[in-house]
């Protein structure tokens, strides 16, 4: 289980790093973010960049990193997938309540901070255009509520709240990732 959340962990970080290796030199018109992040997955699929190749290279999942690091999880982030990660930007992380984050990355808060990750984690590979509105079991075993409406994707967690897909496909060679604005919990234990 551990295995399939770093997969999906790792894939988050993807979406930064996609962006920034996007380049053409053979075009005089700038692409479009949607372009510029297709063109970045696929030349980073083409050199079998993973999720934890994204991350670790992606400043935006700093956060998730460091969770990851903590978790214990970093040496499955390489794993074989195909996984679809709603990935937390620092901002998501910045944004749980004062000393959430910090209580999660202590060592005796490593169970919970796995629980949490692996909510991120869909043990599949679904990209946008194939997103239903639904709930979706995640590699946690919890499940996650999924609504699409006028193209606009809304996931609301175990305990209620709610985070909006902000970008979506950022493919690896092991999943796809799909960035979210806040931090999914499963449901209280």
């Amino acid at each position: 289980m551990r295995n399939k959340l770093i997969g999906g962990i790792a894939a988050v970080a993807m979406v930064g790093a996609l962006a920034a290796c996007s380049s053409d030199d053979s075009t005089t018109a700038s692409p479009t973010p949607a372009e510029a992040t297709a063109t970045a997955s696929s030349s980073m699929d083409d050199m079998g960049m993973t999720i934890t190749d994204t991350v670790v290279n992606n400043p935006e999942f700093s956060t998730l990193l460091a969770a990851v690091q903590a978790a214990d999880l970093g040496d499955t982030l390489a794993g074989e997938g195909p996984y679809t990660v709603f990935a937390p930007t620092n901002d998501a992380f910045e944004a749980l309540p004062a000393g959430t984050l910090d209580d999660l990355l202590k060592p005796a808060n490593q169970d919970q901070l796995a629980a949490i990750l692996t909510y991120h984690v869909v043990p599949a590979q679904v990209m946008a255009a194939d997103v239903t509105s639904g709930d979706v079991t995640t590699v946690n075993g919890e499940d996650i509520s999924i609504s699409v409406e006028d193209g606009a994707v809304t996931i609301t967690d175990g305990q209620g709240n709610q985070a909006m897909v902000t970008q979506t496909d950022i493919e690896a060679s092991n999943g796809v990732i799909h960035v979210i604005d806040a931090v999914l919990l499963p449901p209280a234990q």
